[in-house]
């Protein structure tokens, strides 16, 4: 008999985003707006933590979990944004990659199906297929990224096990309303779903109003979400590789049991750098992020590209539909013609939209907009 491998992985693909970020790089002078990379470093009292871990000879096996003082610190944290989960309903991980994972796992059987609005991060597809399920595209560009109520029933069947909620997300930077959560507590009800809320850009929302994701505003329906975070995009942190999971204990109980031996546990040394982390002041860097959210609006608005205003995150989506080619071939060609790389919206299961990401200096921001209105002036031009 021949040997064969895993049949869900032959349809898996590895990250598009990787792949045009690995095109760019090998293209002299390309400027990169692709990767959610926050241009700053980590705290200098955050880095100090793991030397001291590691003169104090913190290196043997955690607890699975995380220490209980880095539990503590994460349970805290969420009470500080209106959640409320205990010590014992957290769970540290590695990244929010893992603790997705973990989420989606714990939830569902072959044969599941998980609805994502889209657009969305191609994670969750991924953890999807792996887990033997179905994913299940809503569509949002026609509706400014929200969720529609009669869209959202149509996507359902009596197979759906969970809904995937980012907010503010990624790749558009919006963030779900009131109506799209109600929505969805309407949903969930009716049909007992789970609900998993990547929360991963919580601590980045830069308009006005106060912010209150899905899980905040629903605390009757704790028996059936799950929040993932992640230290990476608030703290410049990304290369740490560390995040979290949390939910009601009776689940938090069987997500244990996956995140033992998947990876046992995260590093000892980092955790109370990780606790260090929680502490620091995230406002200068969300200015910062703010400023330059701005500047890309005003100059892709210069341009007659079209976006919805994104409220949170780092990133812009804006349309290309006009051109009239595949988002992946404008990408392609922009880098080519044009030394300056985003990603296409298929990478997000959204065609006719590209992402751009800010999280990198103005220096690349300014440089990689004026090679996309040169382009986009020359599209026009031919189109003309």
């Amino acid at each position: 008999m021949a040997l064969e491998l895993n049949d869900a992985l032959e349809a898996l693909q590895l990250s598009g985003i990787r792949r045009i970020t690995a095109k760019a790089k090998q293209t002299p002078g390309c400027v990169l707006l692709t990767l959610g990379e926050p241009d700053g470093d980590t705290a200098d009292e955050v880095k100090r933590e793991v030397g001291v871990s590691l003169e104090a000879n913190d290196t043997h096996y955690p607890p699975n979990n995380g220490k209980e003082h880095l539990r503590n610190a994460l349970s805290a944290h969420m009470a500080r944004r209106g959640l409320s989960y205990g010590p014992d309903e957290v769970i540290a991980t590695c990244g929010a990659t893992e603790a997705l994972f973990v989420a989606l796992t714990c939830v569902m059987n072959p044969g599941d199906e998980v609805i994502v609005p889209t657009p969305a991060f191609g994670l969750y597809e991924s953890i999807v297929a792996l887990n033997r399920g179905t994913f299940v595209a809503l569509d949002t560009s026609k509706t400014a990224f929200q969720i529609d109520d009669a869209a959202l029933q149509s996507a359902a069947s009596e197979r759906t096990k969970a809904i995937v909620l980012t907010s503010p997300n990624n790749p558009t930077g919006c963030i779900y309303d009131e109506a799209s959560l109600e929505s969805v507590a309407r949903f969930v009800r009716e049909r007992d779903v789970f609900v998993i809320c990547d929360d991963v850009y919580a601590n980045l929302v830069y308009d006005d109003f106060p912010y209150r994701g899905f899980a905040c505003r629903h605390p009757e329906l704790r028996d059936r979400v799950i929040v993932c975070d992640s230290f990476s995009k608030p703290y410049a942190m990304t290369g740490w590789r560390l995040g979290w999971v949390a939910a009601d204990a009776s689940i938090a109980a069987q997500m244990a049991k996956i995140h033992q031996y998947m990876v046992s546990s995260v590093p000892s040394f980092v955790q109370r750098a990780a606790e260090r982390a929680l502490e620091q002041d995230v406002a200068p860097a969300r200015d910062l992020y703010r400023e330059r959210r701005d500047y890309v609006l005003r100059r892709l608005e210069g341009m007659g590209l079209s976006c919805v205003h994104p409220a949170g995150a780092f990133y812009v989506f804006p349309s290309i539909e006009r051109f009239g080619m595949p988002s992946e071939e404008f990408c392609l060609r922009l880098i080519d013609e044009a030394g300056v790389a985003l990603v296409p919206g298929s990478c997000f299961s959204a065609e006719g939209f590209v992402r751009l990401s800010y999280c990198c200096s103005m220096q690349s921001i300014e440089a990689g907009l004026d090679r996309l209105e040169r382009f986009v002036r020359d599209l026009e031009a031919a189109q003309a």
